[in-house]
């Protein structure tokens, strides 16, 4: 649920979605085999939206702190329009990607989870959080809380929220299965 009734209007604007990874995808945990190869969760659910979203006309992708060629593969997979990895600076990313795609701040939803999202949080029209994130730091600055966590289906309860407010939920559906 929207913290915000106006927040709740500014969702039918929404033309992008973007997000962070780690523990917003991932549940935060990094795990790594005796030969230093990687791993990491991620939810299908998040997935599954993720992939939709273009097939509803938003654009999607990620800006991480990391560089991980683990979340490359998976961003690969989903087709997401764009992503950045190893990024220490991210609104300068967030400039570039409404510059590429033509959007304003208030086209834009992001979720985040923790400090080094806040320079986007605080400039984007709609954003979010998962429920298990540095919510000290970040609520002041939220629209939407996810009940579930990182790494637990909180983007595909962000995305669909705004599809709620666009009327788009039927839309959704529709791609998967037609009566």
């Amino acid at each position: 649920m929207f913290l915000d009734p106006q927040k709740a209007l500014a969702a039918k604007k929404i033309k992008a979605f973007v997000f962070d990874v780690d523990g917003v995808l991932t549940d935060s945990g990094i795990m790594y085999d005796d030969n230093g190869t990687e791993y990491k969760r991620f939810n299908a659910k998040d997935g599954l939206i993720i992939r939709a979203l273009p097939r509803l006309g938003l654009y999607t992708g990620c800006i991480t702190g990391r560089n991980s060629g683990v979340v490359k593969h998976r961003m690969d997979e989903l087709k997401v329009t764009f992503q950045y990895h190893g990024i220490s600076k991210k609104q300068e990313v967030y400039e570039k990607i409404k510059q590429d795609y033509q959007l304003k701040d208030e086209e834009i939803a992001y979720i985040g989870d923790d400090l080094n999202d806040l320079p986007i949080l605080t400039q984007c029209g709609l954003r979010a959080c998962p429920q298990d994130a540095n919510l000290h730091w970040l609520v002041p600055y939220i629209d939407f809380v996810c009940k579930k966590n990182g790494g637990s289906g909180a983007v595909r309860e962000f995305a669909e929220a705004i599809l709620a407010e666009q009327g788009r939920l039927e839309d959704l559906k529709a791609l998967f299965w037609k009566p």
